[in-house]
């Protein structure tokens, strides 16, 4: 798997596709990385996309000397991924945690940026349920049971949690683990703020909120969306996972908001 290594920092990306026009890069939330987006890649690359996945650190594959995070580490790193595999101004996607360190970016490097997917993030910490949600999910790091199994009771919503029965929930629980890495993303997600860099981002902007979401509440995303100068807003009802709960009906979304903005 190719790399791009900054500072201490060794960081996996992968590749889909040959398209000719602007790559679309996925930046992940927190968590195990851009595995993630993997049952995404052929909904966007059946059309002709090129489609890059990044990571960052903190991410499951990515190593580094285990510092604190900033936004602006992050899309230092993520900066790097384009310049090397982004193949031009990129159409650029971030996923909770990914949004807020996509914005970064554009913010930063309006010249790599083409237009940019913002989806269930988030503005700056003043919203007290998900300054809550992030103290009382960290403060369950001593149990990997109790974290997996409130990370995944807040990231879909009610019908999903009980579509696939017991069976069904108990084989979710290892997605998400009280990883070191993880716990840092925790820790940056409460400290996370982007409302400056919201008001210099240039780029044609989609931001994406989900009605159902109880791990950041649709008003952050409603939020994010009134302080952008130039963008679109769109809802699913979905909880935080929508990129799994409703894969095909987002993929849909992000496509044509492409498709219609290139036209």
């Amino acid at each position: 798997m190719p790399h791009v290594t900054v500072g201490s920092a060794r960081l996996p990306y992968e590749v889909h596709g040959e398209g000719t026009g602007p790559s679309l890069v996925l930046v992940p939330g927190t968590g195990p990385g851009s595995v993630i987006f993997d049952h995404l890649v052929p909904g966007f690359t059946e059309g002709g996309r090129r489609v890059v996945q990044a990571n960052f650190s903190g991410s499951a594959h990515a190593q580094d000397d285990g510092g604190e995070l900033t936004l602006e580490l992050l899309a230092e790193q993520v900066i790097a991924v384009l310049e090397e595999a982004g193949n031009g101004p990129v159409d650029l996607l971030g996923f909770s945690l990914g949004s807020l360190v996509s914005a970064t970016v554009a913010a930063t490097r309006p010249d790599l940026v083409n237009r940019l997917v913002l989806v269930n993030g988030w503005a700056g910490p003043g919203d007290q349920y998900l300054r809550n949600m992030m103290t009382v999910w960290r403060e369950l790091r001593g149990n990997s049971d109790a974290f997996g199994r409130y990370a995944t009771i807040t990231a879909l919503s009610h019908a999903t949690l009980n579509a696939g029965g017991h069976d069904g929930f108990e084989s979710m629980l290892g997605i998400m683990l009280p990883t070191a890495g993880t716990l840092r993303h925790i820790d940056l997600n409460l400290r996370a703020d982007i409302r400056g860099a919201l008001a210099r981002i240039q780029a044609r902007t989609l931001v994406i909120g989900s009605t159902l979401d109880l791990t950041i509440p649709v008003q952050n995303a409603r939020e994010v969306y009134s302080l952008l100068a130039n963008a679109t807003y769109a809802e699913i009802a979905s909880g935080h996972g929508v990129i799994g709960e409703c894969a095909e009906e987002f993929t849909k979304v992000v496509r044509d908001f492409l498709a219609a903005d290139a036209r």
